[in-house]
C-alpha cells in the first residue's frame, strides 16, 4: 500500500512525459506543416503575381485583338461597301451602255427609214427652183411655222369666241335672274297695291263729294256776285 502512491506518481509522470512527447511531436508536425503551408503560401503568392501579370498581359492582348478585330471588320466593311458600290456602278454602266446601244439602234433604224426621204428631196431639188436640200428644209420649216402661227391664231380666236359666248351666257343668266326677281317682287307687291287701291276708293268718293260741294258753293257765290253787280248797275 505504501508503494501505491509512488507507482501512481510514476504512472502519472510517465503519462505526462508521453503527453509531453506527443505534444512535442505534434508541435514539430505543426511547425513542419506551417513551413509547408508557408511555402505553399509563397508559391501561391508568386503564382498569384504571375497570374495577375498574365491576366494583365491577356487583357492587353485582348484589347489589342479587339482593336485589330475592329480595324479588320472596318476594313472588311469598307471593302464590302466599295465592292458593292463598284458593282452598282458596273450595273449602272451596263444599263447605260445597253440604253445607248438601244438608242443607237433606234437612230440607225430612223436613218434607214428616212433615207428614202433624202432621195425624194434630191428629186425635188432637181425638178424645182431650189438648189440644195437645205433650202427645201428651210422652206418647209417656214411653211410649218406659218401654219402653226395660223393654227395658234385660229385657236386664240376660237378661245376668245368661246370666252365671249360664256360671258354672254353669264350676262343673260344674270339678267334673267334679275327679271325673275323683279317679277317675284311684283307678285309680292300686287296685294299691297290692291289694298292701297281699296283704301283709296272711299277717299276718292269723299273727295268727289267735297269737290261737288265746292262747285256748288262757287256757283252760288258767282250768282250772288252777279246779283249784287246787277243791283248796283
Amino acid at each position: 500500500e505504501s508503494l501505491s502512491p509512488f507507482i501512481c506518481f510514476l504512472q502519472k509522470r510517465r503519462q505526462a512525459r508521453q503527453i509531453q512527447e506527443a505534444l512535442e511531436v505534434k508541435e514539430e508536425e505543426f511547425k513542419k506543416r506551417m513551413q509547408v503551408l508557408s511555402c505553399r503560401w509563397r508559391d501561391l503568392q508568386a503564382k498569384g503575381a504571375q497570374l495577375k501579370t498574365y491576366m494583365e498581359k491577356s487583357e492587353r492582348f485582348l484589347k489589342e485583338n479587339d482593336k485589330i478585330r475592329v480595324r479588320v471588320l472596318k476594313r472588311v466593311s469598307t471593302e464590302r461597301e466599295g465592292k458593292m458600290q463598284k458593282q452598282s456602278e458596273l450595273w449602272r454602266a451596263k444599263r447605260e451602255l445597253e440604253a445607248l446601244k438601244n438608242e443607237h439602234q433606234k437612230l440607225r433604224n430612223k436613218v434607214q427609214k428616212y433615207s428614202i426621204f433624202k432621195k425624194y428631196l434630191e428629186d425635188v431639188v432637181e425638178i424645182s427652183r431650189f438648189e440644195k436640200i437645205q433650202e427645201v428644209v428651210w422652206r418647209y420649216r417656214m411653211l410649218m411655222k406659218t401654219h402653226n402661227n395660223q393654227v395658234r391664231s385660229q385657236q386664240a380666236q376660237k378661245d376668245m369666241s368661246e370666252q365671249a359666248k360664256v360671258l354672254l351666257d353669264q350676262y343673260i343668266a344674270e339678267k334673267e335672274a334679275e327679271m325673275l326677281q323683279y317679277k317675284t317682287e311684283l307678285v309680292q307687291l300686287q296685294p299691297c297695291l290692291e289694298q292701297v287701291q281699296s283704301d283709296v276708293l272711299p277717299w276718292e268718293a269723299c273727295l268727289a263729294d267735297i269737290q261737288n260741294s265746292a262747285d256748288m258753293q262757287t256757283l252760288k257765290l258767282a250768282t250772288i256776285k252777279l246779283a249784287i253787280s246787277n243791283i248796283f248797275q
